[in-house]
């Protein structure tokens, strides 16, 4: 992020506002992520599955142990990736997102990739109201919770589109994480951990891809802390089952992060000091 550009300031700003900016900002990169992201290839190569590591964790929580022939929505699913991942490992998917070009994106890659989808427009806060049908599992991936403003409002949607006993999946990046100020070492804190009911704005034009830009440059976030993620899932009737927290990350947050095999990783004398992700696996009562 460019240290001239970078805001992070509380801001008062009612949610169809920020929502609405967040959107043309998503509408922006979804072609611009089809390209960077490879997806081309992945549709083209049925051996490309970039849920491998959540289904490991996932499926032993699923009946058979399998997410085979169950009925999976993604929330937040961008231009589809991991959506069509899960079809194809078995899965009969919908995938749900409030970007119009994200899903004109992830229709693309359904038709050349021979696989199948429903694709809803929706927020996710408003899902169970878009979607007919119940599910056996719900699943959102790295990146989701940030751009909700009421994970209680969201929690509730998660339970009601579940079937009694239905898993839900979350793998996300560390509320602890997008504290820190990614720009420089030694680390640091920086922006707020906890929710007090008002946006983090940001101007900013890169996206956590490397090149991809953007000139819709402001968004809004909400920090969400563990304790309020996990407590809106138990308060909306669900068991937790799992929580894991990782060293790992899907991007590079920061430049001094260093690539391995299984992801992004911080300098050897921080990979014990700040988790990167959190892992969560909850089951509806």
């Amino acid at each position: 992020m460019n240290e001239d550009t970078y805001t992070g300031q509380d801001m008062a700003i009612d949610w169809a506002a920020a929502r609405a900016a967040n959107q043309v900002m998503w509408d922006e990169r979804a072609p611009q992520h089809e390209v960077s992201y490879g997806a081309a290839d992945f549709a083209a190569d049925p051996t490309q599955n970039w849920v491998e590591k959540d289904l490991a964790v996932l499926e032993p929580f699923l009946p058979g142990h399998s997410i085979r022939g169950l009925d999976v929505i993604h929330l937040q699913c961008h231009i589809g990736t991991d959506t069509l991942s899960l079809a194809r490992a078995g899965a009969t998917v919908t995938g749900l997102d409030f970007s119009q070009e994200s899903l004109a994106v992830a229709r693309r890659l359904t038709h050349d990739s021979g696989l199948d989808a429903a694709w809803v427009q929706a927020d996710a806060l408003e899902a169970r109201a878009a979607v007919d049908g119940d599910f056996d599992v719900v699943f959102t991936g790295v990146g989701a919770l940030t751009w909700l403003n009421d994970l209680h409002q969201w929690a509730r949607q998660v339970a009601a589109l579940l079937r009694p006993g239905g898993t839900f999946y979350i793998r996300d990046g560390h509320p602890m994480l997008y504290a820190m100020d990614e720009s420089r070492l030694p680390l640091q804190v920086r922006n707020r951990y906890f929710a007090n009911g008002t946006a983090q704005t940001w101007d900013d034009d890169s996206s956590y891809v490397p090149g991809v830009t953007t000139t819709r440059t402001r968004t809004y976030e909400w920090p969400h802390s563990m304790s309020e993620i996990i407590t809106a899932l138990l308060d909306a009737g669900l068991r937790l089952d799992l929580f894991h927290e990782d060293k790992t990350l899907d991007w590079q947050w920061g430049t001094f992060m260093k690539p391995t095999p299984d992801g992004y990783v911080m300098p050897y004398e921080l990979r014990d000091t700040v988790p990167l992700t959190y892992t969560l696996v909850a089951t509806k009562l």
